[in-house]
Formats: structure tokens, sequence, C-alpha cells
């Protein structure tokens, strides 16, 4: 919970960093030197197990419906206020904070997540490079026409022509995407009707966006919107959702109760502190109200205030784990780890099956220096990696796992594993070089080293232009 952690996720084809909820171990994450490449842009992944089941709790059985693969199905969230959400290849897709914030209810999200489902199943994102290129022709030409015009001693002309065919080829584009994104809608709908969930969520939600829209009307060219006007899109739907026999079904109240905690302690992690304390003041004593100052409390910091919200809600629901793991990171940031342990291994056997729960415990462990914990550590973290092997911070600590141990080679080999995650195939190839010969050979972790520098090699050469 609540740390930074850069990440280059394969699945995205993009560059990514992850945040996780865990404040307390950035400055050691930032001792070794990360690549430039998962530091610079790229989309802030926000990584928090009990958001992360919520969104796929939601997404799953619209993914079965579309027939999709829900073993390859990641839903993430990202670290952005902007209310957006979209979807990538293979099958992934992304949720803005600023979106999850936004929306009132969770069948609202659920209908966000059946449009950007209708996407992945009517395959959009592989179409998405006909529509460039089809786009890109009005473009290309202009420029010939443009040149020559210059050439020719036109200039003025000439980049009027160019100019032209820039704003054609966008509004070609444009029209492309707008007809995908009806589809998308039309999708949506059918999926929350095979699911026999309400397309009243989608609807709403789209009713805000739309009153959204008429108040900035004037400052948009309806001819370069990629989307569907508002209005329309809301006319378009009415019909559908008027007709389905799901429509008036409600959200069930321990639905409503998981959507307001996530929200909750979400808006305690990313909103400005006095925005935060805004919208959950300290008269109100709810359940989401108490998490949400416990998130705020520990980033202030006030440690004090934070335990005394959090120790309030664990009296409330003694065998909630992510409670749990809020009191454990609230002393990780205290810097008292060993206080923190016996809370994560709480969490950890509430939900054995999480590993970014087992990695908040191994962190923990780790954090004390005692080296009679590395062990133990090691153990979490080989069982978070079982889950998930590409989570660079996960890597970090099992490289430092090896090192309290005096294993010098696989604390090498971790840090190639590292590397390759996050995408510098240089150090990846260097750090494995380094393993090699300290392990046993034909033994799995000597080959996978063969297979990072035999994989790495040519995309290091790749990463250095030639």
């Amino acid at each position: 919970m609540l740390f930074f952690t850069p990440h280059l996720s394969k699945n995205a084809s993009g560059r990514l960093r992850k945040l996780t909820f865990a404040a307390g171990v950035a400055a050691g994450l930032m001792a070794f030197d990360l690549p430039a490449l998962a530091q610079e842009g790229g989309i802030s992944i926000l990584r928090d197990t009990e958001t992360e089941e919520m969104l796929r709790s939601y997404e799953m059985p619209l993914a079965r419906a579309a027939g999709l693969d829900i073993n390859a199905m990641h839903v993430m969230m990202v670290s952005d206020l902007e209310i957006n959400a979209f979807a990538t290849q293979p099958e992934d897709i992304f949720i803005n904070a600023g979106i999850l914030l936004w929306l009132k209810k969770p069948n609202e999200m659920i209908g966000v997540m059946a449009h950007e489902t209708g996407h992945l199943s009517a395959g959009h994102m592989s179409r998405m490079s006909t529509g460039i290129q089809k786009a890109t022709i009005p473009m290309l030409l202009s420029m010939l026409i443009g040149v020559a015009a210059m050439i020719a001693g036109a200039g003025e002309a000439g980049m009027v022509i160019m100019q032209m065919g820039e704003a054609v080829a966008e509004a070609q584009f444009a029209a492309f995407t707008r007809v995908q994104e009806s589809t998308a809608d039309q999708i949506g709908i059918k999926l929350l009707n095979a699911t026999h969930q309400s397309p009243m969520g989608m609807y709403n939600t789209f009713v805000r966006l739309a009153a959204d829209e008429a108040r900035r009307a004037y400052k948009i060219d309806p001819y370069a919107v990629d989307h569907p006007s508002g209005q329309d899109r809301v006319m378009a739907l009415q019909d559908l959702v008027d007709a389905s026999p799901y429509r008036d079904v409600q959200d069930p109240p321990e639905v409503v109760h998981t959507f307001e905690m996530v929200q909750a302690k979400l808006a305690g992690y990313v909103l400005p502190v006095p925005d935060a304390m805004n919208r959950y003041p300290l008269t109100d004593t709810s359940e989401p109200a108490r998490y949400a100052r416990a998130m705020i409390y520990m980033r202030k910091p006030d440690f004090r205030a934070a335990l005394a919200e959090i120790d309030s809600l664990i009296r409330d629901e003694p065998n909630n784990p992510y409670f749990y793991e809020v009191r454990g990171q609230i002393y990780v940031s205290m810097a008292k780890p060993e206080l923190g342990i016996a809370d994560y291994q709480k969490c950890v056997d509430l939900k054995p099956g999480a590993p970014q729960l087992r990695l908040g415990l191994a962190t923990a462990q780790l954090a004390t220096d005692n080296p009679a914990l590395a062990g133990e550590a090691l153990k979490n973290l080989k069982a978070a990696s079982l889950v998930e092997n590409d989570d660079a911070f996960t890597w970090y600590e099992t490289a430092q796992a090896y090192s309290s141990l005096k294993n010098e080679p696989m604390a090498n080999l971790s840090t190639a594993e590292l590397y390759y995650n996050v995408g510098d195939m240089r150090k990846a190839m260097v750090f494995a070089s380094r393993a090699r010969p300290g392990l046993t050979q034909g033994s799995a972790d000597w080959q996978r080293a063969n297979d990072i520098i035999g994989a790495a090699g040519p995309l290091a050469r790749q990463q250095r232009g030639g």
C-alpha cells in the first residue's frame, strides 16, 4: 500500500509506472538506478489488492459474456484524476482514479467497464492501425502537394495545403473512432443484459458527461471529436436502456459498501489533503469516512490519528484483511516495521493468495534489518512471484532478501529479473552474467540466467540503436 514503484508492463504494451498503496518503502526503491524508460512519461499504475479485486469482480462476468479469455484479462487502476477509462491490446482495461472517484454507484463503474469490454469484444484495438493508415493518406498527399508548391515559390499556399491535409486526416480518424465508440456502447448494453445487470449506470454516466460537454460546447470542434456527442450518445442508448428487462436492477448493499470503501481509500490517497478532508469531514463517522481519514493522516503524516481511525475500523470489522494491511503500513511508515509484521501476517492469513499482501509482509520483515527474518521474507516473496512474476518491486525485495542471506548469485539473478521487467535489457544481461558462474550448472536458476542473457542481448542492442 502507498509506495511508488517504477514498472514497465509487457501486457500494457507501453511505458508504465506502478504506484502501490504502500508509502513507507519508496526511499529504499529509489536507492538503485532505474532505467530512464521506466521513469519518464508513461502511465502510473496504482496497485491495491482491495481495489483490484473489486474491479475484477465487475469485469469477469462481462468478459465471460463477451467470450474473452478471463485468464488473460487485466484491469488496472491509473493514478490520474482525469475522468477517463480505456482499453488496449491484448485484453487490458485501464481505469483512471478520477473516474472511479467521480462515479456515484457500482453499476456506473460496471457500465463504463462494459463499454471498454465492448471495444475488446469488437476487436477495435487491432483495427486502430487501419484507421490511422486511412487517415494518414490525405495528410501525406497534402504534404507532397504543399512541398511542391513551396518549391515552386508559393510558400504560403503550400503551408495552407499542408494544414488542410492535417485537418482532413484528423476529421477522418475522429469519424472512424466515433463509429467504434457507438459500437462499444451497443455491445456494452448487450453484455449488461447478458449478465442480468442494469444498463442505467452506463446511461446515467453518459447523461452526466453530456451535461458537462454542453457546458464546454463552445470550445469543441465537432469534426475533431473522437466520441459521439454526449446528447447523441444518450439518445442512441435511450431505447436500448428502456427495453432492458434488467433496467431497474439495483446494486446489492454489500456491493455498494465495497464500492464506497474503495472510493474512500482512493480519495484519501490521491486527492489533495484539503479536498479529501472536505469530502470526508470529521463530522462524518461512517466507515468510508474513517477509512479515508486513516489514509489522509498517514500521508500528512499524523500517525497517531491514522492509528485511531484504523483501530476503530478493525473493532467494527475484525476480519477485514485490508484494515490490518493499512495498520501494518502505518507502523512501517513510522519506521517501526517490527510492530507492523503481526498486522501484515494477519492480512496474509485472511487472504493468503494475494501477492501484494505477501509483498507487504516481506517488506516489513526485511525493513527490520533482522537477518533471522530474511528467510521468512524470501518465502513470502517466492509465493508472491508465483502469482505475479513480472512485479519489479517484488524482485527488488527478493534481491535484498538474498543479500541478507549472503547468497549473492541469487541476489544478482533477482536483480536481473528486476531490470528485465522494467525494460533495461543491458543491466538485465549484466546481472544475469554475474549470477551465472555462482549457480549450479544445469539448475533451473542457472537456466533462467541463460534465458535472460539470450533474450536480453538482442533487445539491449536494439535499445542502443543497433
